[in-house]
C-alpha cells in the first residue's frame, strides 16, 4: 500500500507537470468512453430491462413474436404469439406448470380511453387504459401505493366496474390526493370506481413510449370499449404472461402447451378451411423468458441499438489508438530519465508498475469525465430517439449497470493501452542516458505509432462513409414522393366510442362534425377515417375479386368521409371518390389504388368489378364492394413498404362480405373514426384549442386523444432513421477529429526527434518548401495507407447494415469520394501545421542541439 500511494503520488505529481498532454488524454478518453456509456445506458435501459417485480428470472411468457392487435385467421409458420380469451382460460386451466397465468391487451396503444373523475366542473381527458386479468399484478408479485390492486372477483362478467390508476397518473394528474382511491370516475362513459393505485415505478408489462394510466379487468372490456372481439373464440388479441413451478422443464411445457393449441385450434371456425386445416399441424408456441415483459419495443429498436453499439466501440479504438500514440510519444520523451532510474538501481518491473499506474490513473480519471458526459448524451438520445414523450419508462441516470461497464471500460483501457508504451520506455539501457539521444532518435517515429495512426484513419474513414449513407438513406425516405400534401394540415385523433356513441349514431355525429370544423374561417376541407397515412397503424384482410380464382392475396384498408382524400392531398386517376349519397345504407362502393389494381386486375380497368374478403366464414364470392374509383399510390405507414395494395371504404358502410349472416352492426368497430384531418388555408395560431373547443361543443366527452400537425406525422415516422444518421455523423466526426489529433501528434513528435537532421538540410541549402513537401508526405503517406485499408472495409461492412438503409445496397461514388476528401483535408491540416514548424527552423539552433 505504501508504495501504491507513492506511485500515486508520483503519477499525480507527473501529470500536474504536463497539462497539456493529459487535458488531451482525459478529453480524448471521456469522449470516447463517455458515448460507449451513453449507447450503454440506452441499451440497458431498452434491450436488458427486467420489470420492477418480485423475482422476474421465473417469469415466461407463451409466444415470441411482436404480434398485436385483434387477430384472426391462421398463420402459415404456425408460431402464436396473440391468443383468444378461451384461449387463456384453456392454458390457465390445462398447465398446472405454471404458478398463475396472466393475461393483458395487446393493443391498448391503439385504444384509449375517456377518463373523468365524477363531481361538477371536471374535464374529461383521453389517456392510456389496458385491459388484464384480475391476477395480473399478483403474477408480477406486487404491491399497491394506495388502497388495492385488482383481484380476481373484480374479473367476473357482471361485476361493477373497478381500476387501478397509475403512480405517475395519480401524482400528475391529481397530486397524490389519497381522496382518488375509492373514488368514482366515469371511463368510456361507463362508471367506475379506483380501488388502488399501482406501485411506484411500474409501468406495465412492456417498455411503451405512452404507458397505461388506468388497469382494468378484462371481463369488463366489451362493456367499457365495445369489444365483441373479447368472447370470440376465433379472434387473438392477448399476451399471457406467468410465473412457472421451480424444477419446470421449459421444453417440455413448450411442447405442451404446443399440443394444447393445436387440440384449441382444430374445432374453430378458422380451421374450417382447405388451407388452415393443411396450417394447423404446424401449431406451436415458443416459451420466451417474460423477466423484461413483452418485448415490442426491443424488437424494433434491437437492430438500431447494436448498429451504434458497434459505432461507438469504433470510436473508443480509436480513442485508444490516439491515447497510446500520447503514451508513447510520452514515454519515449522519458528516456533519459527512465535510464537515470534504472541506473540508480530501479528494477523494470518497478518502472513498469509506475508507467501503468500513471496510464490506469488517467483512464479512471476519464472514466469518471465520461460517465458525466454519458450522463448528458443518454438525455440527449432519449430526446432524439423519443422526442415529445413525457411519461417514458426509461431514464438516462447510469445504473449500477452503467456505472460498472465504464468503470471496467476504464480500466482495461488504462492496462491494455498503457501496458505496450511502459514495456517499451522501461526496456531502456542505463548507458543511453550518457549519451546524447539526437542521433539515436533521427528516424522519427516509431513503426507501432505509424501504425495506429493508420489504424485510426482506416477506422475514421468506414465511420465516414457510415455517416454518409445513413444521411443519403434519410434523404432519400425523406424525399419520397408519398403522394401527400402536409401544407395547412392538421390531424386530430378522437375516440367517439370512448365518448358515448354507439354504431348507429356515428353517421350523424360524423356530419355535424364536418359541418362544424367547416364554419371555422379558414378551413377548406374536413375529413374523418379510421387512421391516417403516417401513423404506423395497418388494417388489413384478404381480398377476393368476385369471378375470378382466390389469389390468397391481401390488401390493407382504410375507411374515410368524402373529403377524406383531399384533406391528405390524395389525387383521384379514375373513376370517383366518396360522395355525401354513400352512407350507411346505400350500396357498398369501394375505391382502391393503383397497386391494387397491379396486384388483382393485370393493370386492367378495375371500375364496376366487385370483390369481398376471402379467408375462413367470408363469403368472399358475393364481392360486396363495387369499385367506384383508382386513387394514386399514397405512402402509408412507411416509406419502406413498396408494393403496398390498398382499398378505401366509405366510413360508414360496412366493410367484408355483403352476405355474411353473422355481421351485427353494432359489433363492427370499424365504424368508428379515429382521426380528423384539417386542411386550413393557412396557418391557424392556437389551432389545437379552436379544434378542442369545437368537439367540446358536439360532446364534452369527445376529447382528442393526440394532435399535431401532418407534418409532424410524417417527421415522426423518421425518428429512427434521424436518430442513426445523426449519431452516425456525430460519431464520424468525432473519430475523424481523433485522427486528426493522433496524425498530427506523430507528425510533430517526427519533426522534434529529426530536427538536427531538418536543420542540416537546411543549412545545406534545402529550400522551406521541400522541407514542407517532406514532413507532409511522410504524414499522408499513412493517411492514404489508412485509406487503402479502410476502403475495402467499408465496402464491406454495407452488407451488414444496408437492411436498415432505403434504397442503398453498397457504397456509392459520391458519399465514397466525400468520406475520403473529408479524410484528406483534416490529415492535410493535420500535418501542414507540424510541416510549416518544420520549415521555420533556424539551421543554427538546430545544430546546437548536436
Amino acid at each position: 500500500m505504501r508504495v501504491l500511494l507513492q506511485d500515486l503520488n508520483y503519477a499525480f505529481r507527473q501529470l500536474r507537470k504536463t497539462p497539456g498532454f493529459t487535458v488531451t488524454v482525459l478529453l480524448t478518453l471521456a469522449l470516447g468512453i463517455g458515448a460507449n456509456s451513453a449507447i450503454f445506458t440506452l441499451v440497458n435501459a431498452i434491450m436488458l430491462h427486467n420489470l420492477p417485480v418480485t423475482d422476474p428470472k421465473t417469469l415466461v411468457r407463451i409466444g415470441d413474436q411482436d404480434d398485436c392487435c385483434v387477430n384472426g385467421g391462421w398463420n402459415d409458420n404456425g408460431d402464436y404469439s396473440l391468443f383468444a380469451t378461451d384461449t387463456y382460460y384453456m392454458f390457465k386451466k390445462n398447465l398446472p406448470e405454471f404458478e398463475e397465468l396472466a393475461a393483458m391487451e395487446s393493443g391498448y396503444a391503439w385504444r384509449p380511453v375517456t377518463v373523468r373523475r365524477a363531481g361538477a366542473q371536471t374535464l374529461a381527458k383521453s389517456v392510456m387504459g389496458t385491459f388484464v386479468s384480475g391476477n395480473y399484478f399478483r403474477v408480477f408479485g406486487l404491491s399497491p401505493a394506495a388502497g388495492r390492486l385488482l383481484v380476481d372477483a373484480d374479473d367476473q362478467k357482471g361485476a361493477p366496474v373497478t381500476a387501478v390508476m397509475s403512480y405517475d397518473a395519480w401524482q400528475q394528474d391529481f397530486a397524490g390526493d389519497p381522496s382518488v382511491v375509492g373514488s368514482a370516475f366515469y371511463i368510456n362513459t361507463k362508471a367506475a370506481t379506483i380501488v388502488g393505485i399501482a406501485p411506484k415505478g411500474f409501468y406495465g408489462d412492456r417498455i411503451d413510449t405512452n404507458p397505461p394510466k388506468y388497469y382494468l379487468p378484462m371481463n369488463s372490456m366489451d362493456q367499457v370499449i365495445g369489444a365483441p372481439y373479447f368472447n370470440d373464440p376465433d379472434l387473438q388479441w392477448a399476451y399471457i404472461i406467468g410465473r412457472v413451478k421451480p424444477g419446470t422443464s421449459l421444453p417440455t411445457l413448450q411442447a405442451k402447451a404446443s399440443t394444447l393449441l393445436k387440440q384449441e385450434f382444430a374445432p374453430l371456425k378458422t380451421f374450417t378451411d382447405k388451407r388452415a386445416k393443411e396450417v394447423l399441424p404446424r401449431t406451436h408456441v415458443v416459451l420466451t423468458p417474460g423477466g423484461g415483459g413483452i418485448q415490442n419495443m426491443q424488437d424494433d429498436y434491437k437492430d438500431h441499438l447494436k448498429l451504434l453499439q458497434w459505432i461507438a466501440a469504433l470510436v473508443l479504438l480509436v480513442a485508444c489508438a490516439n491515447i497510446a500514440n500520447l503514451l508513447l510519444v510520452r514515454g519515449m520523451s522519458r528516456r533519459a530519465e527512465l535510464c537515470i532510474r534504472s541506473a540508480l538501481g530501479a528494477q523494470r518491473s518497478r518502472i513498469v508498475r509506475q508507467l501503468l499506474t500513471e496510464s490506469v490513473l488517467l483512464s479512471c480519471t476519464g472514466g469518471l469525465l465520461g460517465l458525466a458526459i454519458s450522463y448528458l448524451g443518454a438525455h440527449a438520445l432519449l430526446a432524439l430517439a423519443f422526442p415529445n414523450q413525457q411519461n417514458m419508462p426509461v431514464t438516462a441516470s447510469p445504473s449500477p449497470l452503467v456505472i460498472g461497464f465504464a468503470f471496467a471500460l476504464s480500466l482495461v483501457t488504462g492496462v491494455l493501452f498503457g501496458l505496450a508504451p511502459a514495456l517499451m520506455a522501461a526496456r531502456t539501457q542505463p548507458a543511453e542516458a550518457l549519451r546524447s539521444n539526437a542521433r539515436t532518435t533521427a528516424q522519427g517515429a516509431s513503426f507501432l505509432q505509424r501504425a495506429l495512426v493508420v489504424l485510426q484513419a482506416a477506422l475514421s474513414l468506414v465511420l465516414l462513409v457510415a455517416a454518409g449513407l445513413f444521411a443519403q438513406s434519410l434523404n432519400k425516405a425523406e424525399n419520397v414522393d408519398m403522394k401527400l400534401d402536409a401544407t395547412n394540415r392538421y390531424i386530430a385523433h378522437i375516440n367517439p366510442q370512448a365518448a358515448g356513441y354507439k354504431n348507429t349514431e356515428v353517421e350523424p355525429l360524423y356530419q355535424t362534425i364536418v359541418d362544424s370544423f367547416h364554419a371555422i374561417p379558414g378551413v377548406v376541407k374536413v375529413g374523418l377515417a379510421t387512421y391516417t397515412p403516417m401513423e404506423a397503424n395497418n388494417w388489413g384482410s384478404g381480398v377476393k375479386i368476385q369471378g375470378q380464382p382466390d389469389l390468397n392475396k391481401g390488401a390493407s384498408w382504410v375507411k374515410g368521409t368524402p373529403e377524406y382524400f383531399d384533406s391528405v392531398g390524395t389525387h383521384v386517376v379514375m373513376g370517383r371518390g366518396f360522395t355525401l349519397q354513400d352512407t350507411m345504407n346505400a350500396p357498398p362502393v369501394a375505391v382502391v389504388n393503383q397497386e391494387f389494381v397491379k396486384q388483382f386486375f393485370s393493370g386492367k380497368n378495375p371500375i364496376g368489378h366487385r370483390f369481398g374478403f376471402s379467408g375462413p366464414g367470408q363469403a368472399g364470392l358475393d364481392g360486396a364492394h363495387e369499385i367506384v374509383g383508382v386513387v394514386e399510390d399514397t405512402t402509408y405507414t412507411s416509406v419502406y413498404w413498396k408494393n403496398h395494395a390498398m382499398y378505401f371504404l366509405p366510413l360508414t358502410q360496412r366493410a367484408g362480405s355483403a352476405n355474411d349472416t353473422t355481421y351485427h352492426l353494432d359489433e363492427d368497430q370499424s365504424m368508428y373514426a379515429g382521426a380528423l384531418v384539417i386542411q386550413t388555408n393557412r396557418p391557424i395560431p392556437g389551432f389545437e384549442k379552436i379544434v378542442g373547443a369545437t368537439l367540446a361543443s358536439i360532446n364534452p366527452n369527445l376529447t382528442i386523444v393526440k394532435f399535431q400537425t401532418f407534418q409532424q406525422q410524417i417527421d415522426d415516422r423518421f425518428t429512427e432513421e434521424r436518430l442513426i444518421a445523426r449519431l452516425t455523423s456525430l460519431f464520424g466526426l468525432l473519430a475523424l477529429l481523433l485522427a486528426a489529433i493522433g496524425l498530427y501528434g506523430v507528425t510533430a513528435y517526427t519533426v522534434v526527434r529529426r530536427t538536427p537532421e531538418i536543420g542540416i538540410r537546411m543549412a545545406l541549402g534545402a529550400a522551406r518548401g521541400r522541407v514542407i513537401g517532406m514532413v507532409m508526405r511522410g504524414a499522408m503517406l499513412q493517411a492514404v495507407i489508412g485509406l487503402a485499408i479502410g476502403i475495402p472495409v467499408a465496402i464491406f461492412c454495407v452488407r451488414y447494415i444496408k437492411s436498415q438503409l432505403y434504397d442503398i445496397t453498397s457504397v456509392n461514388v459520391p458519399v465514397m469520394s466525400v468520406a475520403i476528401g473529408v479524410l484528406v483535408l483534416a490529415a492535410a491540416i493535420a500535418s501542414i501545421i507540424p510541416a510549416r514548424r518544420a520549415a521555420s527552423i533556424d539551421p543554427v539552433q538546430a545544430l546546437r542541439i548536436e
